[in-house]
């Protein structure tokens, strides 16, 4: 078992899999109509060349580039490709996305190990071939689209930050984003998560941590020394000088998160206190996410908008709406956690033991929620003209079936977010879980169409710091994965349609 394991299994899957889509679709589809030619014209060093219908960076095509000089030896030596650009072929760009698949799988299985040091060998394998199955990530394996190399880098480079190596982790960041641009908001999020780590977790500086505790009590007279979470632990030792002494440990969820009954504002208090006594050592290890900030910045101010192509059809709309929904998809991706009994009972017992605060804050997301899809409901022309993509019928026949129906929906998105942020607040900060929310809504909220593909990194987040710990649960959430996986595929290869104001076979597909 472990990592080779992982590989093993998934590139079991990839391969076949491939060969069959490959036999059956043999042409590029859908998207790679556009990405196929683009990769082809940088494969024969035509790197001007740029179709105005693409909205991504270019990142994807220079992988593939490196994925193919790999192949041309091999492949020249067989006689089976006389130059670079035979090699292009629509079979060989998908198999880029193969690859990383399978590297995919082998980040998820370290950040899994890394995150939860005591979690045995098995289990960690078998959490990480079922995230490889999850259905909006496993579908795009075998199409030549940027999510999966969008996925792979941004946790390539959560686990450099996990491990200490900012200039990694902001270089990978940077690659991320060549990939797709709103990777930018994953990399400014990770930072974060690095801050927090340091501050709250390891923090030095000669600074002793009574001095906080003391900061901490004086604003909040009803918080015990044990809700600081950087208490009891650390109480006999003072901040260590050496940068290099965080970098020697694990940053591991327990760890992150020892004590939870700390406040929000205690902990931002710690993190202030923290950043202003190791503001130059964290503006070293920190620089090159800003230099990759900054570097995008003007990447906007010169090309006038965040996407590259097709600006008229992407402009950034407010669609607080689309919050919602990936709470709810994300919790029925989820669904032995999230839809069990025991999650409810535990979620209701919550809000009892907190009360009336909780149901303050249950009143106030409702609002929201209804507020959110009645004025913040975007119908995208894409989204409605469409009917090869799955949300086109979820549109039609539960969101826009009935006009009550986007509201009886809300208490489901509601209770989607306060579970995620139940399970969430059971193993990291309260700090962590609003910057994940706020780096979540800032992806999606700007984009006005539903493109459940866009929720596929802030789910790998979520479920990476859920910790499930029973075999049931992950083999149920397996079975449910594989369900929706064979029928999705059986669908889009042996399901075609015709239009009639259109020529060609079309498949439905996410």
């Amino acid at each position: 078992m472990g990592k080779v394991a992982v590989a093993v299994i998934v590139s079991l899957w990839v391969i076949s899999l491939s060969i069959l889509v490959n036999h059956i679709v043999p042409e590029p589809y859908m998207d790679e109509i556009f990405h196929i030619p683009q990769a082809q014209q940088y494969c024969i060093g035509n790197f001007r060349s740029w179709d105005p219908m693409i909205t991504t960076p270019p990142g994807l095509y220079y992988l593939s580039l490196v994925h193919v000089a790999s192949l041309f030896p091999g492949m020249s030596l067989v006689q089976a490709a006389s130059s670079f650009s035979e090699i292009c072929t629509t079979a060989i760009l998908r198999s880029v996305n193969g690859v990383l698949a399978v590297l995919c799988s082998i980040l998820v299985y370290e950040i899994i190990t890394l995150l939860r040091p005591t979690l045995s060998e098995g289990k960690a394998t078998i959490c990480a071939v079922v995230l490889a199955l999850y259905p909006l990530h496993w579908f795009f394996t075998f199409l030549y689209y940027t999510d999966v190399a969008s996925l792979t880098a941004v946790l390539a480079m959560y686990l450099a930050c996990l491990k200490k190596s900012y200039w990694l982790s902001a270089v990978l960041g940077a690659l991320a984003v060549v990939i797709r641009q709103t990777n930018i908001v994953w990399m400014l999020f990770v930072a974060c998560t690095g801050v927090i780590n340091i501050t709250l977790v390891h923090p030095r500086d000669n600074v002793e941590v009574n001095d906080i505790d003391t900061a901490i009590r004086k604003s909040n007279q009803s918080t015990s020394n044990d809700d600081v979470k950087s208490g009891s632990n650390l109480r006999q030792r003072k901040f260590s000088n050496s940068p290099g002494a965080a970098k020697h440990s694990m940053p591991s969820a327990s760890l992150v998160s020892t004590n939870h009954s700390s406040g929000l504002l205690d902990e931002v208090k710690v993190i202030f206190l923290a950043l202003w006594h190791m503001k130059w050592e964290l503006l070293v290890s920190f620089s090159p996410f800003l230099m990759v900030f900054v570097a995008f910045l003007a990447f906007i101010r010169w090309n006038g908008s965040v996407v590259l192509g097709a600006k008229e059809a992407h402009t950034v709309s407010p669609h607080f709406a689309q919050i919602m929904y990936f709470g709810l998809v994300s919790a029925l991706a989820v669904a032995p956690l999230h839809c069990s009994k025991g999650q409810v009972v535990d979620l209701f017992q919550s809000f009892w033991k907190r009360r009336p605060i909780s149901f303050f804050q249950v009143f106030v997301a409702v609002i929201a929620g209804f507020f959110s899809v009645h004025s913040f409901s975007i119908a995208h022309p894409y989204l409605i003209a469409d009917n090869r993509h799955y949300p086109f019928y979820l549109w039609r026949k539960v969101i826009n079936a009935h006009w009550s129906m986007k509201y009886l929906l809300v208490p489901l998105y509601v209770y989607s977010w306060f579970s995620i942020f139940r399970t969430l607040g059971k193993v990291q900060r309260k700090i962590w879980v609003l910057a994940f929310f706020l780096a979540t809504a800032a992806v999606l909220v700007p984009a006005p169409l539903i493109e459940f593909r866009y929720y596929t990194i802030p789910f790998y987040f979520i479920i990476l710091h859920s910790h499930i710990n029973d075999y049931q649960s992950w083999l149920l959430m397996g079975l449910l994965y594989l369900a929706i996986n064979v029928f999705t595929m059986t669908i889009f290869l042996f399901r075609p349609f015709h239009w009639d104001h259109e020529p060609g076979i079309q498949r439905f597909i996410w």
